[in-house]
């Protein structure tokens, strides 16, 4: 619609369209502490970490900051060829071999010359015993993590593989049985022991040819020092230098109890019991030539009564996986035994003779 004008007005501008405004910080929002209320506030930026905390009391009011500082790096030692200490990358991993060198050319514009400068820096840097390596390790630290193993443990795993995997004497063995046997072998070693059939489950490897494949591993690790009249290899999965690797003992039956009792929703109280009984269990010298699965589970059944939190023999079978009658086999020796095994201070904690049932 055309727009009438009285004689001498003049008309108005055409509207023009709102550029949308550069950033500004509001310097009206300021960030206090919650517990202090001080202001001005007395906060400090850890760069390090990247949090934001007050000075005062403690308290972490922001995580995961960035640093917006400008990088230092110098340039000073480039002519002389020598390590600049302010330009520094990732740290090499002891586990696999090579230069591992950290830089990568990217295809850049897509021009000829950067794929030609990528294929050429992938050829040289390509390294197939790393590869494979690298795959081996991913498949040990996702293993881990479903056992809720600790790095130490996935450390010493990867470790023992590495050895392995050099010595070319696994050469033809299947990759699974010798990952599954490098696993048990640190969880034992780390007092952190699995069952084979723990293993079996999570690895889907026979629990014989993972039998078969500790006892290779755990006679190529006590020849280790005879060929290389040194290891990288000590007790508790640490990286040392001239220390001999130590063969496993069987497993303690002591070491199984805390975790399963935990798994049966047993109190620390029973747990504790279940846990000394099985180490007086081996003193005493009851249940001698058994397992020690059918040793821990029978401690278990017997703890539990005896803190007055039983639970049945098919409650610790479907745990510990013994059969409810080797379960109660075991109990009829621990039965026999309890005079010497109960102690006068686990009744003193709630613990009841009567509690325990009579074998049949």
């Amino acid at each position: 619609m055309a727009q009438v004008l009285s004689p001498g007005a003049i008309p108005d501008p055409d509207p023009v369209p709102l550029e949308p405004s550069e950033w500004q910080e509001n310097l009206n929002i300021r960030l206090i502490c919650p517990e202090c209320r001080e202001d001005p506030p007395n906060l400090y930026e850890d760069h390090q970490s990247g949090d934001t905390i007050c000075d005062s009391c403690g308290i972490v009011l922001g995580a995961r900051g960035i640093d917006n500082r400008a990088e230092w790096r110098t340039f000073a030692n480039d002519d002389q060829n020598n390590d600049d200490p302010s330009r520094v990358g990732d740290v090499a991993n002891p586990l696999l071999d090579g230069n591992q060198l950290e830089t990568n050319i990217a295809f850049g514009d897509g021009s000829l010359r950067s794929k030609e400068l990528h294929r050429a820096q992938s050829k040289a840097v390509a390294d197939k015993n790393n590869k494979g390596l690298l795959q081996a390790f991913k498949q040990i630290g996702a293993l881990c993590d479903g056992f809720q193993l600790s790095t130490v443990v996935s450390d010493g795993a990867k470790h023992i593989y590495k050895d392995a995997d050099e010595s070319k004497l696994f050469k033809g063995k299947s990759q699974d049985a010798l990952i599954a046997g490098c696993i048990f072998i640190a969880c034992r070693r780390n007092k952190v022991p699995r069952t084979f059939h723990e293993i079996f489950e999570l690895t889907k490897v026979p629990k014989k040819e993972i039998g078969r494949t500790f006892k290779l591993l755990e006679k190529f690790l006590m020849n280790q020092d005879k060929v290389k009249g040194k290891t990288s290899m000590v007790a508790n999965g640490v990286i040392g230098v001239n220390e001999g690797y130590v063969a496993t003992n069987t497993t303690n039956p002591s070491e199984l109890c805390a975790r399963f009792c935990s798994i049966l929703a047993l109190d620390q109280k029973a747990s504790n019991v279940a846990t000394d009984l099985a180490g007086r269990m081996s003193t005493v010298g009851a249940l001698a030539g058994r397992s020690p699965l059918s040793g821990a589970a029978a401690c278990i059944y017997m703890a539990s009564y005896l803190m007055g939190q039983g639970r049945t023999a098919k409650q610790v079978s479907d745990v510990v996986r013994v059969s409810d009658s080797t379960i109660r086999n075991a109990y009829k020796s621990l039965y026999q035994e309890r005079a010497n095994l109960i102690l006068p201070e686990w009744l003193e904690k709630g613990g009841r003779m009567e509690n325990l049932p009579k074998p049949t």
